[in-house]
């Protein structure tokens, strides 16, 4: 069900199964699972759910993922991303929200910045009060 011609429901669920190797480009307004391997750049405004056998060689830029699987690229989540224990990541990282569950592997940058200033993306600037500020020392009494 549309809410105009411009808006596409984003309740759509996308799968990529097991076995299956996709080499290309995905835009898409919904959600994907991957169990298989995709080579090249995903682009949702949707969560990511990358399955244990799931493999993405590429840019991952999407609203929410979960990652049990692996990614060698970069991964823009403008909300939450999580780790599972078997995620293998060798790539920089870039959201809002991130946890990491103890035995998942991160290789590479994280840069954390509020919601508001990513979209899938397109923002790449530090943000909050305290971007770029040193820590002050604490005063004792």
């Amino acid at each position: 069900m549309a809410k105009n011609n411009n808006e596409v429901e984003t309740k759509t669920i996308n799968l990529i199964g097991a076995g299956t190797e996709i080499t290309g480009d995905i835009n898409s307004n919904g959600d994907i699972r991957i169990d298989g391997t995709l080579v090249g750049n995903l682009t949702t405004k949707g969560k990511v759910v990358i399955g244990e056998t799931g493999r993405v060689k590429g840019e991952v830029n999407c609203k929410n993922s979960d990652v049990s699987g692996e990614i060698e690229g970069k991964i823009v989540v403008s909300e939450l991303l999580s780790l599972k224990i078997s995620a293998r990541v060798n790539g920089d990282i870039q959201t809002s929200k991130l946890a990491i569950e103890p035995g998942s592997k991160f290789t590479g940058n994280c840069n954390m910045l509020d919601s508001e200033f990513t979209k899938y993306g397109t923002k790449s600037e530090p943000a909050g009060k305290f971007a770029g500020k040193p820590a002050e020392a604490e005063k004792t009494a």
